[in-house]
């Protein structure tokens, strides 16, 4: 009720101050007062009335716009009759509904006038200049720069009426009409009546919640408060009290409005200055402290205006003086009352307010406990006080996701801006090592520790520690810290119970705080982006508190990506110190209790941290050294250099670390200084675990290989110190292995010591013959060897009784390749013997005994050594290799001796052995399309068993000695020892997958340098055995892929092939009878296999498709090798004389499913082929037991007819007329047996058209037709009719 009460005495006062004279304001449009219902049913019944005005105001609509500052011409007759007819009505009202209609109705013609003639007159009779009232609609607009506009059109206009109302007279003339009941104690009595209209419509509008009304109208309060001196502050005070008074009637939205409408009047006042002008008049004006209490009072209501009014309240302590403020501000009632209270209720801004109250005051002013006594900044940041307000900053929380105002301040106080660029002085990309333990002055240390202080109650002990809102709280207030924190700083804000804390919320994607924690890495990886030590800092601390395994729990790539982004040498240097200062300093490991529930609270998704990782092993420091020492390569790896000397800097830094850390230990303390090297070398205080000494080794083989890999074209080296990483490597290992403190970590016995030696001695001689080397082809083979050498030393101390036998093998082997050279022959190698194996034999075999067992790096440096060589391979080494690809684990069930067995055939492409096979293999399968692409990749190539016609192992076996079987088959009789020792022998199943695949890598190399080498035709027969063969393959898909692709792009695809007469026909002529053989293969089902799964016969069909499609494939290459060569003519009649063997199949037996487009390549492709079987396909196309084969058959006579028409015309001439007799007796044939089916009769007819056109052409129609013979031409006419009868007519 009191609401419609206070909102029924506004309308009356619109009303009256309309009705009592036609030059005051005419109410808005805007007021909320009226409904829109109610208004469009009086414009409707005012239409007439306002028809003819509105038609005169157009012009001065035009002439005079809304928005101008211009005075408005005197009002028409028109005018002057509606206004007054209106206010008799008013006047004469006696009800409130005839107040609130004839209201209406001004409001009608008010937003009319507004809106046609721009607006209305202020004053009677002209005295005062013209108010335009639209100015209140544009003050809600949504643009902000059409409120500003507004805003200023409104304070300029209200100005220059309160300057001509000043400057009259007598102002009873206008005060007299004015005077309501409702406006004589508003304290407004020196303001002209629309001035004073304008500041309640103000007032009130600012509680109105319509699109931007209240900013707008805040502002218009400002802009006019601030322009028109006549306002009192008194009296605003008491309007805004009286006008957004709080009923008890008042309920939700409404109470709501009123608060927000006070809170934003309030503003107003204090940025228009009113209250610094109010101080500089009368120094004892209470309206300063009254207005403070109205804040303070407005803030205690609800907790949303209280950050708000405290933000109003501190834009009055920053213009008054500090008198003002000791005098006023702090002496308003109730100000410290709720200062007071402050710590105990939580109250951030309280806080906030005594920190800038206390900025501006030179006394230590008593604040309680809210700040300490006496004050200063760093007492801020004292333990105790801390604890005291952290209660308040812990509440801050209410006005997430903004950051509360409280943080910069304190940050500001934390991190002053003259510290901000201590670390990165020398330029954006800092890189200046880090020393924790040097301090520029005592402010620094000051700094540090009150940033420890702050990080570890507020951030960890109050905001880590709570909720989730609080947690996100305490990120958003780190990265408040990170601009202007110094790089040497971040372990303090990345501490234990932080990066924890980080963990635990990205281990789980459906936690609530989990994009926070993104967001807050994202942050800091932008803030690291331009300066390294930063960088440095934030890697160290991630993975310093996390064991090294950051990334692995959060399921992200952050310190992976931070790694990679190293683009200078002197921040890789940095980085590399750092991690080295990580695994020597046993102080290093966190000291943080191992407990996390100390990080979070009952509402935190703890991560499982790897489900903890095998029982603790993500809580040892050995981890972390782990990390380190895999982190140390990859610090070159991703690094891009323009300078080579930089990068080579960079990798002997992480070298000398992996060398000293995995190789050596000293037994005279932790630290070793070498003169020669002018360097200090340090090892942990605790002795280093067998397995990290390991890891130092193989990472070292790792740098070593890649090292040797971005080499690119060798330069030979000259000098000790040239780029060549393995030359200083073996330096370095030979200076610290002399110093007498200083010995290999693991003691080698006399056979693994003499090889060392004999490596050390054999890689100087080398070394010095790479330099003295003339041609480049032997600086790279000489190379390989070296880093060969050195990855075989390295073997030797990872491995200990392993590798020395392989390792003097090599050692002769390099003795023997450059005999000629100065290297120095040991006493003790064995005499050469006139039996002795070729040098290349004893080098393959050594290498093939090191595929089994060796890493990665051993293996690419056998493969650059096999590179180099290969070109001199024998075929016995050769053989050797294509041994290990073909050895079976598991022996055939069926095997057959005699390969022209028509029942070993048929089961080539069986089923039986399918149905044992893994599904897992066969689930891959392709669609049922005959015509595969040679080029399709393998798919379920283990579904199926198969036997290549005429091979056998023991063939493969010939021409080898027991020693040479012995020393080839050593690492075999080891796997197939482990087959027979475990159940299943899946190990060495792996073991000889593996095996395999390692010597196919020496096998497409030895391809890709000898592509036109006749050892390619032996390679390619063994593969394609190998892969058609499915006990080789067996188990591993893999490997299928991997022949396949050899066989396709190195063999079949390769622009270079075998020719010439290096090539043996002999050769050729068994695997192409295969081949065909092959490519006629049916597909049959075994009996046992009466009735397989789909996915079984899907997986055997695409696998016979594609040994289908290798075996056409592997026939048109053999002919391609064929035809360019300079074989005889009887050698190539063997090779028709096969293909006649093939066709005689095709033509007599149901079993053959040989394609007839097949056949038609094959002659198309080489033409003198169907030239030597022409007569032999005229005769089998004439006695052909299946009418089907007959008629399509007659394709491949037309594919020869075709490829011998387009020779010269002489020759094609001859050779049709030599066939003519056969071609009658095939065509009279043809047409006295004519199909019953429609379609090969139409195939018939087709060819017979064909034929009849070539002889036309070579005039041989005469010769034909006799040759038909009168039975002959009887059955033409009737069965070809026109095409024989247009032949004839040529004869």
């Amino acid at each position: 009720m009191g609401s419609k009460k206070r909102e029924s005495s506004s309308k009356k006062e619109s009303a009256l101050e309309n009705g009592e004279d036609r030059q005051k304001l005419n109410v808005s449009s805007e007021n909320s007062d009226v409904e829109p219902s109610k208004k469009r049913m009086k414009k409707e019944k005012k239409k007439k009335d306002i028809e003819l005005p509105e038609a005169e105001n157009v012009n001065d609509a035009d002439a005079t716009p809304a928005s101008s500052n211009a005075h408005r011409a005197p009002l028409n007759s028109m005018e002057r009759k509606k206004h007054r007819k209106l206010k008799d009505k008013v006047r004469h009202s006696g009800e409130g509904k005839k107040i609130d209609s004839g209201a209406e109705k001004m409001e009608v013609d008010s937003k009319n006038d507004g809106n046609e003639s721009g607006g209305t007159s202020s004053g009677g009779g002209g005295l005062l200049p013209k108010f335009h009232i639209g100015v209140f609609k544009e003050l809600a607009a949504a643009d902000a720069s059409v409120r500003e506009a507004a805003a200023k059109t409104l304070a300029v206009e209200l100005r220059q009426v309160q300057n001509a109302y000043d400057k009259l007279e007598n102002k009873d003339e206008v005060e007299d009409k004015s005077k309501l009941e409702a406006e004589k104690d508003d304290g407004l009595n020196n303001c002209a009546p629309s001035v004073r209209y304008a500041v309640r419509r103000l007032i009130r509008g600012v509680s109105s919640s319509r699109e931007c009304a209240r900013q707008g109208f805040a502002l218009g309060l400002t802009m006019l408060v601030a322009t028109v001196r006549s306002i009192k502050l008194e009296s605003l005070l008491k309007l805004i009290t009286s006008l957004l008074e709080v009923s008890s009637s008042m309920k939700g939205q409404e109470v709501k409005d009123c608060l927000l409408g006070r809170l934003f009047a309030y503003g107003a006042l204090a940025r228009s200055g009113k209250l610094t002008e109010e101080w500089k008049s009368n120094n004892n004006s209470v309206l300063i402290k009254e207005f403070t209490k109205c804040l303070i009072d407005l803030a205690a209501k609800k907790r949303y205006l209280q950050e708000p009014a405290v933000t109003i309240l501190l834009e009055i302590v920053g213009k008054l003086p500090e008198e003002a403020l000791l005098e006023h501000i702090l002496e308003a009632p109730g100000l410290q009352e709720w200062l007071e209270g402050a710590t105990e209720a939580g109250n951030p801004d309280a806080l906030l307010l005594a920190l800038k109250i206390q900025e501006k005051v030179s006394i230590d002013h008593k604040f309680n406990k809210l700040l300490p006594s006496p004050f200063s900044k760093s007492a801020i940041f004292a333990t105790d006080y801390l604890s005291t307000v952290s209660s308040c900053l812990k509440e801050s929380t209410f006005c997430q996701p903004r950051v509360h105002s409280v943080w910069p301040v304190l940050i500001s106080y934390l991190l002053p801006d003259v510290i901000q660029d201590a670390d990165s002085a020398s330029g954006p990309i800092s890189s200046k090592k880090h020393k924790k333990s040097r301090k520029s002055s005592s402010a620094d240390e000051d700094m540090e520790k009150n940033l420890v202080s702050f990080c570890e109650i507020i951030i960890q002990g109050s905001l880590l520690t709570s909720s989730h809102d609080r947690k996100k709280l305490a990120l958003d207030v780190l990265l408040l810290l990170l601009p202007k924190l110094p790089a040497s700083y971040v372990h303090v804000i990345l501490s234990y119970k932080v990066v924890q804390g980080l963990m635990d919320v990205l281990s789980t994607k459906d936690s609530w705080l989990y994009k926070v924690a993104q967001h807050f890495l994202k942050e800091l990886s932008e803030w690291v982006v331009n300066d390294d030590t930063r960088r440095v800092e934030v890697i160290m601390a991630l993975q310093k508190h996390s064991n090294g395994k950051f990334d692995c729990i959060t399921r992200s790539k952050t310190v992976k990506g931070l790694m990679s982004d190293f683009k200078t040498e002197p921040g890789c240097i940095l980085f590399i110190e750092s991690l080295v200062t990580m695994f020597l300093d046993e102080d290093q490991s966190s000291e943080e209790p191992s407990d996390q529930s100390q990080t979070t609270d009952d509402n935190s998704e703890i991560g499982s941290i790897e489900d903890k990782d095998a029982a603790g092993t993500v809580g040892t420091a050995e981890f972390l050294k782990s990390w380190v020492v895999e982190s140390l390569p990859a610090v070159q790896k991703h690094l891009k250099l323009e300078q080579d000397a930089a990068k080579f800097r960079v990798e002997k830094e992480v070298l000398k670390f992996l060398a000293v850390q995995g190789l050596f230990s000293s037994s005279l303390g932790t630290e070793v200084t070498s003169f020669e090297l002018q360097e200090t070398f340090r090892w942990p205080k605790s002795v280093i675990p067998s397995a990290l000494s390991h890891m130092c080794i193989e990472q070292l083989q790792l740098l070593l290989s890649n090292a040797q890999k971005g080499e690119g074209p060798h330069a030979v080296a000259s000098g000790v110190e040239a780029k060549d990483l393995g030359s200083y490597f073996m330096r370095f290992l030979g200076i610290l292995y002399n110093i007498p403190s200083v010995s290999l970590s693991r003691a080698l016995n006399s056979d693994d010591e003499k090889a060392f030696k004999k490596l050390q001695a054999m890689e100087s001689q080398l070394s010095n013959e790479e330099r003295k080397c003339a041609t480049t082809t032997d600086a790279i083979k000489i190379h390989a060897l070296r880093y060969l050498l050195i990855q075989l030393l390295l073997q030797i101390i990872l491995r200990p009784g392993e590798f020395f036998e392989a390792a003097s093998e090599v050692v002769m082997c390099c003795k023997k390749a450059f005999a000629s050279s100065d290297l120095e022959s040991s006493g003790e190698d064995e005499p050469e013997e006139d039996g002795a194996p070729e040098l290349m034999d004893v080098l393959v075999d050594t290498m093939l005994s090191l595929l089994p067992q060796s890493s990665a790096p051993l293996r690419s440096a056998i493969e650059q050594v096999f590179k180099c060589f290969c070109k001199d391979i024998t075929d016995d080494g050769l053989h050797r290799m294509l041994r290990v690809v073909k050895k079976d684990l598991k022996p055939a069930r069926h095997h057959n001796s005699d390969s022209d067995d028509d029942d070993g055939e048929d089961d080539l492409l069986g089923l039986e052995e399918a149905e044992e096979s893994d599904e897992a293999e066969t689930g891959e399968t392709a669609d049922s399309d005959q015509q595969t692409d040679e080029s399709e990749a393998v798919v379920g190539v283990d579904a199926v068993t198969a036997e290549l016609p005429d091979a056998s192992d023991d063939e493969s076996d010939e021409g080898m000695d027991d020693d040479a079987m012995f020393r080839m088959d050593t690492y075999l009789a080891r796997i197939f020892r482990e087959k027979k020792n475990q159940a299943g022998g899946e190990t060495a199943h792996s073991q000889l997958v593996l095996f395999k695949l390692r010597v196919l890598s020496l096998l497409e190399l030895y391809l890709h340098e000898n592509p036109g080498k006749p050892q390619v035709i032996k390679i390619f027969s063994n593969l394609a055995q190998a892969f058609i063969n499915p006990q080789t393959t067996e188990g591993s898909e893999q490997l299928g892929q991997r022949i396949w692709g050899i066989i396709q792009k190195k063999i079949l695809k390769a622009k270079e092939y075998p020719k010439g007469e290096t090539v043996s026909v002999a050769i050729l002529e068994p695997l192409l009878e295969k081949y065909l053989k092959l490519a006629a293969k049916p597909f049959k089902r075994k009996k046992s296999a009466s009735n397989p799964s789909k996915k079984k016969q899907s997986a055997s069909w695409s696998r016979h498709r594609l040994i289908n499609s290798l075996a056409r494939s592997s026939t048109f290459w053999i002919l391609k090798i064929i035809d360019a060569s300079n074989f005889s003519e009887s050698e190539l009649q063997k090779v028709c004389d096969i293909l006649q063997n093939i066709l005689v199949d095709y033509f007599d037996s149901k079993k053959s499913q040989m394609k007839c487009e097949f056949l038609k390549e094959i002659f198309r492709r080489r033409p003198w082929i169907g030239k030597q079987l022409f007569s032999f396909l005229l005769e089998k196309c004439s006695c052909a037991k299946s009418q089907f084969r007959q008629v399509e058959a007659l394709d491949l006579v037309t594919e020869v007819l075709k490829s011998h028409s387009s020779a010269t015309e002489k020759t094609s001439e001859q050779f049709l007329k030599s066939h003519v007799p056969k071609l009658s007796n095939l065509i009279k044939h043809l047409v006295t047996n004519m199909p019953e089916k429609q379609a090969r009769r139409a195939g018939v007819r087709k060819f017979c058209s064909k034929v009849f056109q070539m002889l036309a052409t070579f005039k041989l129609s005469s010769s034909f037709v006799d040759a038909l013979e009168e039975d002959g031409c009887a059955a033409c006419r009737s069965q070809l009719g026109d095409t024989f009868l247009a032949l004839k007519k040529q004869v």
